[in-house]
């Protein structure tokens, strides 16, 4: 198997994921010539409704043309995988992956800065965010607004029962104001200290920070040379580290991070995860 590093190898060791995976998958950086020369055919493993399954989708084609290029799919799934596939996936997800020493040093050290205890929000209310969720908030401000607007594109929101029906489905991202409330009716106290794991460009974040005073975010720690170096995936690497490694951990968004994180933290033993 050979995958594409690019933007991986900038966050994980790739190296150690090679070795690691030694007697389950074999796992190469570069294919051999005679391959390499070949086009291989594109199997879609795009999200669709209901769960992705590879037996039926994917191995025929493997089978058939023993060189293909797929996408992932998180919506797989797992129930027909024979117990050494599973293991395999076990070993990929969990002892497999390591953050690159660069990263993991930094994390670590920005996790000894961080006061404890804490909690680590995980907040997803960026301007591209809410418009890739398709859903419509009432009482933002006018800025907030033409943001999300601006980040539309074709991705129009849903209206009347369907709007009605993804929201109860927990499709919308919570808005700095409704965690506040959340964490209020988990009678989690105003003075815990929060470390915010989030992206750039958090709209309505005074909605939060006006009932919870002790926030802090990467921003706070690192020196803004550090900061202005890194990049997107870097950051939520960073992010990332910090939450598996948070004495608990809150999602208000059911994205792939928090996936990782809450799968992760429950591997460590760690349960304090919402």
């Amino acid at each position: 198997m050979s995958f594409c590093f690019s933007g991986f190898a900038d966050v994980f060791d790739v190296d150690y994921l090679i070795q690691q995976m030694n007697g389950f998958v074999k796992v190469v950086k570069e294919l051999p010539a005679e391959i390499a020369s070949k086009e291989p055919i594109q199997v879609d493993c795009s999200k669709r409704k209901g769960q992705f399954d590879y037996a039926e989708s994917v191995l025929p084609s493997l089978m058939k043309h023993h060189y293909i290029s797929l996408s992932p799919a998180m919506s797989q799934r797992r129930d027909r995988y024979p117990l050494h596939a599973k293991a395999a996936l076990c070993q990929a997800c969990y002892n497999a992956l390591r953050l690159t020493k660069a990263l993991e040093n930094k994390g670590s050290k920005l996790l000894q800065a961080i006061p404890k205890p804490f909690l680590s929000l995980h907040l997803r209310f960026e301007p591209d965010m809410v418009a890739y969720s398709q859903c419509e908030y009432s009482g933002l401000s006018f800025s907030s607004m033409e943001a999300i607007e601006a980040s539309r594109g074709d991705r129009k929101p849903w209206t009347g029962e369907s709007a009605h029906v993804w929201r109860n489905r927990g499709k919308c991202p919570l808005t700095p104001k409704e965690t506040a409330f959340v964490l209020q009716s988990l009678s989690i106290p105003t003075n815990t200290n929060i470390y915010l794991a989030a992206g750039d460009g958090l709209m309505e974040l005074e909605g939060l920070t006006s009932v919870y005073t002790n926030i802090s975010t990467k921003a706070t720690f690192l020196s803004g040379e550090e900061f202005a170096s890194m990049h997107g995936n870097t950051k939520a690497a960073l992010d990332y580290y910090v939450s598996i490694n948070s004495d608990s951990y809150i999602a208000t968004y059911f994205g792939n991070m928090d996936k990782m994180v809450a799968a992760m933290r429950a591997f460590k033993g760690l349960y304090k995860t919402l």
